[in-house]
């Protein structure tokens, strides 16, 4: 019997994780508001297991943040930050790349191989999303590394830790990851074959189709 256990919580787990997250992107649960454990249990008529559950991979995809004292609450979801922030990533990392192409060892391409291989094999585990930005995060960053500018490094990720909740849900909630994963093959190949200007105009799309995706699904919550 308790071999399935896991399963009837899961599937639980899931239908909360569906019903929270289409509340908070839809504006019912605004952004700020307390989710109580209690209270959300005995709504959706589950035990306080699944919901914990459920809170904690919401946390996961940024929908959801726990505070000392407050405990969890819905974050805010804004228009006018994704387009900041992707803007400014468009900007940064396309002339990052554009400086370290020239520059990329057999030995960096072989690691971006690696990173993206465990990114495409994150997209098939449902209990993956967590490090899916991360993942995506980590295979950008290998490229870019060898335009040797630290600092620029630096504020890169700083946009791209801003920038990983919106990231996790336009690849969830859009379908957005058979085309991610098609723009990393095609970047990898640029980086390859010392395609700079290629690489360049499609590492760009692959930044700013992001954010249009992202924009269309947080406009109804932000109006």
């Amino acid at each position: 019997m308790s071999r399935h256990t896991p399963i009837v919580h899961k599937t639980r787990t899931q239908v909360v994780v569906e019903v929270l997250r289409e509340k908070i992107l839809s504006g019912e649960i605004a952004a700020g508001e307390p989710l109580r454990q209690s209270a959300l249990a005995e709504a959706l008529n589950v035990s306080r297991i699944p919901v914990r559950e459920a809170l904690l991979q919401l946390e996961a995809e940024g929908l959801v943040k726990f505070e000392a004292h407050k405990g969890a609450t819905a974050t805010e979801l804004s228009v006018a930050q994704v387009t900041e922030l992707f803007e400014l990533r468009a900007l940064i990392e396309t002339d990052l790349l554009a400086k370290a192409i020239p520059n990329l060892q057999d030995e960096d391409l072989i690691q971006a191989e690696k990173v993206l291989e465990q990114l495409e094999s994150a997209f098939k585990q449902e209990d993956a999303v967590g490090s899916w930005a991360e993942l995506n995060t980590k295979f950008h960053t290998t490229l870019y590394q060898a335009a040797n500018r630290p600092h620029t490094l630096e504020v890169v990720h700083g946009l791209n830790t801003n920038c990983d909740r919106y990231i996790r849900l336009q690849l969830l909630l859009t379908g957005g990851i058979p085309r991610a994963e098609q723009d990393h093959r095609d970047l990898l190949t640029y980086c390859k074959q010392k395609q700079t200007d290629k690489a360049v105009v499609l590492l760009r799309q692959h930044i700013l189709h992001a954010a249009e995706s992202i924009r269309d699904l947080v406009a109804e919550q932000v109006k």
